[in-house]
């Protein structure tokens, strides 16, 4: 079966409540992950845009005390993984520095570089000792980058991804799946998506997606520059239930055409 992860990334805007919400909607929705992302604004925000000024929801401040507004503590963190327990889902997160590597590791076996980081090679290695299952997505990088990256840190999961938020369909090349499968035939295959609807996320399934991550949030028109590029709770809930009519329609492995039990008898009662 495809396993569905919901990508809730930094679209709770820094609410427990909210990000609670989303959990819940990511279980109730049958997916198997619940995904945040983790960083150290000091680290990861580049020196040139940290005193920027920001309109924010919070009031006009900097972007790096904005950045940091959208971050859980370690408490917070425990907290929404015992929820997630709870509740019956698996709770993890992008990781964007070797801080929040650390903190990660302490809660999940489970963990994803985002495209922005994967041609930091010291961050990936240092991913792989952590965590029993490592996730890459290939956005924004070059075909030599995404194989310096798989040598170097060996991840599970290689996610085709197009990193242009939202992404026009003709630019999201899903024949790239059909290359990465073959070329990396012992890693599983997945497909993080970023366009606008479903129709092109279903058919990476059918293509051979194994993993489909797609950006969630309870309302686009709230704050934030990945809301609008997100699924709304009725969509996440078609998503999965189309993901997982796929699955059963393609359960059977390829070969000679099987008569299955509904066509025999209309074949009785037409053919005698």
């Amino acid at each position: 079966m495809t396993k569905v992860i919901s990508e809730i990334g930094i679209n709770h805007n820094g609410s427990m409540e909210l990000c609670k919400k989303m959990i819940m909607l990511s279980k109730v929705a049958g997916c198997d992950y619940a995904k945040i992302q983790k960083r150290n604004p000091d680290v990861c925000v580049p020196e040139a845009q940290k005193s920027k000024m920001r309109n924010t929801p919070w009031g006009e401040m900097t972007y790096i005390d904005y950045k940091w507004k959208l971050e859980f503590s370690e408490e917070q963190i425990k907290e929404l993984v015992d929820y997630s327990n709870e509740i019956g889902i698996t709770f993890f997160a992008s990781v964007w520095d070797l801080e929040s590597v650390d903190l990660m590791a302490k809660y999940t076996k489970i963990s994803k570089i985002p495209s922005a980081l994967i041609t930091n090679l010291e961050l990936c290695k240092y991913a792989r000792e952590k965590f029993d299952t490592l996730i890459i997505s290939t956005g924004m990088s070059n075909e030599k980058e995404i194989d310096e990256c798989i040598n170097a840190c060996n991840p599970d999961v290689v996610m085709h991804t197009n990193s242009t938020y939202p992404c026009p369909p003709e630019d999201l090349n899903l024949n790239y799946i059909h290359h990465l499968k073959e070329k990396w035939s012992t890693k599983e295959i997945g497909y993080s998506g970023h366009e606008y609807g479903l129709v092109t996320t279903f058919a990476a399934v059918a293509m051979g997606a194994t993993w489909v991550e797609r950006h969630v949030t309870m309302d686009r028109s709230i704050w934030g520059s990945d809301q609008s590029s997100s699924i709304e709770p009725s969509g996440l809930i078609k998503l999965v239930k189309g993901i997982h009519d796929i699955d059963k329609a393609c359960y059977y492995p390829k070969g000679e055409r099987i008569e299955f039990e509904g066509e025999l008898s209309k074949k009785k009662s037409l053919r005698g």
